[in-house]
């Protein structure tokens, strides 16, 4: 039987079959071997084979298909593995807020980079505007121009107030879509706007430092009524990029990778090189100070 992992708790992998039904698996031994670059042989969004237990709704996983993608972040405790967030995806969607907590130009930038390395296209959704003071919004204008300009979609929302809830809910329909980001962004709320009939645990802030407090403890992938599927992960405090090209970072800036055949070296690092088309960009402005900055402290990290 053919299905899609919807959950793993560590003990169990939540699997829905073809005609609907959710069942609770293993996975065969052989798997957990076979790649230790990754903390979970298997993962969100995998298309898998099955085999029901005789006279028991339990299952054996007995082949993880390929995966057309996936995005991964370094793993929390052991830098040298990764851990994959969700595979098969259609789009990948960063929750960011500028308030209660902030989401850093620098984590937006890494998991730009993160998605556009694995060929996952992505866009922000800026969420909690609600909350924003006339400053904030005038912030939140010049980041919308620096992240459109490069090449990404930018939105604006608000779960509890329903601004924005209607287009998220068109883009999402028919297609599988990751919301990633910080606890406290809001993902879990959003969720719960955009489709009133599922119930994803939605949690608080911290009154001491406005940071979000982890509810949601293993990522899960929700069916829409709209005819799609949305997989909230739980909130990620840093996006540790891995196992990196130095020499390709800057083709996951689109921005900049536009510029490259107008540099003076085909393949020009953008740092030094004479003829640079990127630093010759930030002057006219069309590279943005901000997103350069990120891409040197990328640059420096891999």
């Amino acid at each position: 039987m053919e299905g899609i992992v919807v959950k793993s708790t560590g003990s169990w992998i939540i699997v829905r079959l073809q005609d609907g039904t959710r069942h609770e698996c293993k996975l065969k031994g052989q798997f957990r071997m076979r790649d230790i670059k990754h903390t979970n042989p298997v993962a969100i969004g995998d298309h898998v084979q099955v085999e029901l237990m005789p006279g028991d709704s339990h299952g054996m996983i007995t082949k993880i298909h390929p995966r057309e993608n996936y995005i991964i972040r370094k793993a929390t405790k052991l830098s040298k593995v990764s851990h994959i967030i969700a595979a098969n995806l259609d789009h990948a969607y960063l929750i960011a807020t500028l308030a209660q907590p902030r989401t850093s130009n620098g984590f937006i930038d890494r998991f730009l980079v993160t998605a556009a390395a694995y060929y996952i296209p992505a866009s922000i959704i800026f969420n909690k505007v609600d909350l924003y003071s006339p400053e904030l919004l005038e912030t939140l204008e010049g980041l919308c121009t620096v992240y459109e300009n490069a090449g990404y979609h930018c939105y604006r929302s608000s779960a509890i107030h329903g601004e924005g809830v209607e287009l998220i809910r068109e883009l999402l329909n028919g297609k599988v879509s990751l919301f990633s980001g910080h606890s406290g962004a809001g993902k879990s709320a959003l969720i719960k706007a955009i489709d009133p009939s599922l119930n994803p645990r939605i949690g608080i802030l911290s009154q001491t430092h406005q940071k979000g407090m982890h509810t949601t403890t293993f990522a899960e992938m929700y069916e829409l009524g709209s005819n799609g599927f949305i997989v909230d992960t739980p909130g990620i405090k840093e996006f540790g990029l891995i196992d990196f090209d130095k020499t390709e970072i800057h083709r996951c800036f689109p921005e900049m990778d536009r510029l490259l055949p107008f540099c003076q070296y085909k393949n020009c690092s953008h740092t030094h090189e004479p003829g640079c088309a990127v630093k010759a960009g930030i002057k006219t402005g069309s590279v943005s100070m901000l997103r350069y900055n990120s891409y040197i402290s990328i640059l420096h990290d891999s």
